[in-house]
């Protein structure tokens, strides 16, 4: 336990790691204290993000990038799937649509764009292998259309049309994994010499043991999902309580620290020069989330919570979706980054955050509860509707 031990010595950072058992104590003690168990849980899940990150990067030295990216990007998205199927027993499945669509755009854009300025900053220009990175694009395009296709059906409102949309949603789901599994055969099997990493100066500390960066990896991911947990239950009520619409608190912040791990992994690999890591732990966590997690979760809700889930969702969401991958395809086309690519890729993600920020509150429940995915007012009672949720405006009645 040397290497572990002479980590904590050298980055002052993981002295945060008090917090973990900290939150986990105060949740059980006091549930109710939601603002100091969102504060701890964000304090709690940066140490374990910077383990994760030391770990992936041991484990990529020896597996090479595009392999170590893909490992980062799963255990990143284990801690989004535990939480997102919980959500589906509760039946909440705007939850979790809002925080698949988050982060889809927040590692699309922010991951990537953070990634790319940080490591810009340090080395004037960088190459990443623009192979690998095109078949990402084109990964996270495919999924996004079959995001559009649901979300561009209209409601007729005539019987069969919510039946139409969950065949849809059943057949695409299918469909997007076995995608996902060819393109891994593809680029991890048949054609592995395709996707081999830039060259790069690969400096940095001396690498864990495998064994070890895997086990970590493992131990880290657990208190991650059981951090996370606590930060989901307690974000809502701590939103309100700081001003935060439910339409930023789910797309951005939940975003954000849901995929801590992964960020300060594709940071770190940033950095050090080494932007095939971060590019394929960025672009690889959201294709995956989108031909992966996204259909997986479709296919459980059959058999788990009050009823299927389908893959429609809302415009705005849909839109936003798809100006992300655009613009994730424009910029990593042709292999090369410097600081400012970085930028405008943040930029698109502030424009973004901002109007999610802006959106005015949803109507009282007096008034109704918005459709979601149609922007229309309903009776179902309001509590039976989840707050982390884009919830677009509707012009008043003259």
């Amino acid at each position: 336990m040397s290497p572990v031990l002479k980590l904590l010595r050298h980055n002052p950072l993981l002295l945060l790691l008090v917090f973990v058992p900290a939150v986990l104590v105060v949740q059980k003690l006091s549930p109710d204290a939601s603002v100091l168990l969102f504060v701890l849980s964000v304090l709690a899940i940066v140490p374990l993000a910077a383990l994760l990150s030391h770990a992936t990067e041991s484990v990529a030295a020896r597996t090479g990038d595009s392999v170590g990216g893909l490992l980062n990007a799963t255990l990143g998205n284990l801690t989004e799937l535990v939480i997102a199927l919980s959500a589906l027993r509760a039946g909440q499945h705007m939850l979790v649509k809002a925080s698949i669509a988050g982060a889809i755009i927040t590692n699309t854009l922010f991951m990537l764009g953070a990634a790319f300025l940080l490591g810009g900053l340090k080395h004037r220009v960088q190459e990443f292998n623009r192979v690998g990175a095109r078949l990402q694009a084109a990964l996270l395009f495919l999924a996004t259309i079959a995001l559009l296709v649901p979300a561009s059906v209209p409601d007729t409102g005539t019987p069969g049309s919510e039946e139409y949309v969950q065949q849809l949603s059943f057949g695409l789901s299918i469909l997007l994994i076995i995608a996902y599994g060819l393109a891994m055969l593809f680029s991890l099997k048949t054609h592995r010499d395709s996707f081999a990493s830039a060259e790069a100066d690969h400096e940095g500390d001396k690498p864990w043991p495998l064994g070890l960066a895997v086990g970590t990896l493992a131990f880290v991911t657990v208190f991650v999902a059981l951090v996370s947990e606590v930060f989901v239950e307690s974000v809502q009520k701590a939103a309100e309580v700081l001003g935060m619409t439910p339409a930023f608190v789910g797309f951005i912040v939940v975003s954000l620290v849901g995929g801590a791990g992964e960020m300060a992994s594709a940071f770190a690999a940033a950095r050090r020069n080494r932007l095939d890591l971060s590019v394929a732990i960025a672009l690889g966590s959201a294709t995956q989330i989108a031909l992966f997690v996204a259909p997986v979760l479709v296919l459980a809700s059959y058999f788990i919570g009050p009823r299927p889930m389908d893959l429609q969702l809302w415009p705005g969401a849909a839109t936003m979706i798809l100006f992300a991958t655009l613009t994730a395809s424009f910029v990593t086309n042709g292999g090369r980054s410097a600081w400012f690519v970085g930028v405008l890729l943040l930029m698109v993600y502030l424009v973004f955050a901002l109007s999610l920020f802006l959106l005015p509150p949803r109507e009282s429940a007096a008034e109704g509860v918005p459709d979601l995915q149609h922007g229309r007012l309903n009776a179902r009672p309001q509590q039976d509707v989840p707050a982390l949720v884009f919830v677009p405006q509707q012009p008043q009645a003259s």
